[in-house]
């Protein structure tokens, strides 16, 4: 599987994108436009490890709602990532079976020698 999950709106995701120079089989979802599943979200999930690495603690939503004073377990992380799209640390590039989530310089690089070599 070749996709890429990323917000529209996000310039940071705009400029992976252009960075990563995605071939053209690619598919994109802009997950504010096209709500993920909890399919998706499982399968992404499977290949990261855990909810919590798929998570977003710099959303602005995770201080306002408090999040940042509570412990969280993997149900929690699960269920605010299907509640609100801003939770989904982005963006996230599955390539056949490996997954790059964020936006690190150390991320992007390896999301782009695994699309290219």
């Amino acid at each position: 599987m070749k996709k890429l999950y990323y917000l529209s709106t996000c310039d940071t995701c705009q400029r992976i994108i252009k960075e990563l120079q995605l071939p053209e089989a690619f598919e994109l979802q802009d997950i504010k436009t096209t709500t993920m599943t909890e399919a998706q979200l499982e399968e992404m999930k499977n290949l990261a490890g855990s909810y919590e690495a798929l998570f977003s603690k710099r959303a602005r939503l995770y201080r306002e709602k408090g999040l940042n004073e509570k412990q969280l377990s993997e149900a929690d992380y699960k269920n605010l990532i299907l509640e609100h799209y801003t939770f989904l640390k982005r963006p996230v590039l599955l390539v056949d079976d490996q997954i790059f989530v964020g936006n690190s310089k150390k991320v992007v690089a390896a999301a782009y020698q695994a699309l290219h070599s």
